[in-house]
């Protein structure tokens, strides 16, 4: 028993003793962090329910092709499109503002309407603003109800997971 309690004190000094060269050393790389800084919060779910505006053509589309291929595909394959979209509380596109979808998505099967989906879910209301969730994931597109996966996040959502549901209500 006492051989394992030096082992385990050996390592703790050894890392104590490692990190204060380290910091001592390459000070730009490293630095201490405060108790005040430091995240110890117990995980918090949150459901959020809001509306997805893309508009990809009139006077002030916000999602436009960037790239494209050379010959034009059934599905459209390869066509990929930069988005700032609204996010409203209610379906029209006048209801309140929370928020942008910020990113890209890309039409990225040959065999049906599947978008790559990369974007930042970015919040301007209330408790969420200037937070931020990251979504990166499928989108079969013409799917009832589709799941796409919550890679992370800032502000309020720091370090966030899950999944988003989408379902399109009008096309």
């Amino acid at each position: 028993m006492a051989t394992i309690f030096s082992i385990c004190l050996l390592f703790t000094l050894y890392y104590i003793t490692f990190s204060t060269f380290y910091s001592t050393v390459s000070g730009i790389f490293c630095e201490e962090i405060s108790e005040g800084i430091a995240i110890k919060r117990a995980e918090k779910r949150s459901h959020l329910h809001f509306y997805f505006h893309d508009v990809i053509s009139g006077k002030k589309p916000s999602a436009v092709k960037i790239a494209g291929p050379p010959n034009s595909s059934a599905y459209g394959f390869g066509a990929t499109m930069m988005m700032d979209d609204a996010l409203t509380e209610g379906p029209e596109i006048s209801s309140k503002l929370v928020g942008r979808a910020q990113g890209m998505y890309a039409l990225a099967a040959q065999e049906d309407v599947s978008l790559l989906m990369v974007m930042n879910l970015a919040f301007i209301e209330g408790t969420y603003n200037g937070s931020s969730i990251s979504v990166v994931g499928r989108n079969p597109v013409f799917d009832d109800v589709r799941e796409m996966p919550i890679v992370g996040g800032s502000g309020v959502f720091r370090f966030g997971r899950g999944y988003a549901l989408a379902h399109t209500i009008w096309f």
